[in-house]
């Protein structure tokens, strides 16, 4: 069975910096897509960050434009979000998402709190 299994949330004062990982397990990590989604209280999981497979490529939400930043290493089925700069409105639940749309596979992580408060 297919695992996403994210650590590195907490408790961080507006500022500071936290890095999410992602770790993959029982499937070809390499050829996925891999994406880190949020979810906010009182709104819809939305997408913060993505890397192609070939991790050549990435995308990134307006709202954490230039904070920050994902990365992966396929040696070792890993995925990271690197978030500095944090403010208040970060504060959510983080998910890790792969995606393979040519066999349909979209699998997810448990999520991992982040919450930014003083």
């Amino acid at each position: 069975q297919v695992l996403l299994l994210e650590s590195g949330g907490g408790l961080v004062q507006p500022g500071g910096s936290l890095r999410l990982s992602c770790a993959a397990t029982r499937f070809v990590f390499s050829i996925y897509v891999m994406n880190w989604y949020r979810q906010t209280s009182g709104n819809e999981r939305e997408l913060v960050a993505n890397i192609t497979s070939s991790g050549s490529s990435t995308n990134y939400a307006d709202s954490v434009k230039d904070r920050f930043t994902i990365s992966r290493d396929d040696a070792n089925n890993m995925v990271y979000l690197q978030m500095n700069n944090l403010k208040p409105e970060d504060t959510g639940v983080y998910y890790c998402n792969a995606v393979f749309r040519q066999l349909g596979h979209n699998f997810w992580g448990q999520g991992t709190q982040v919450t930014v408060s003083s």
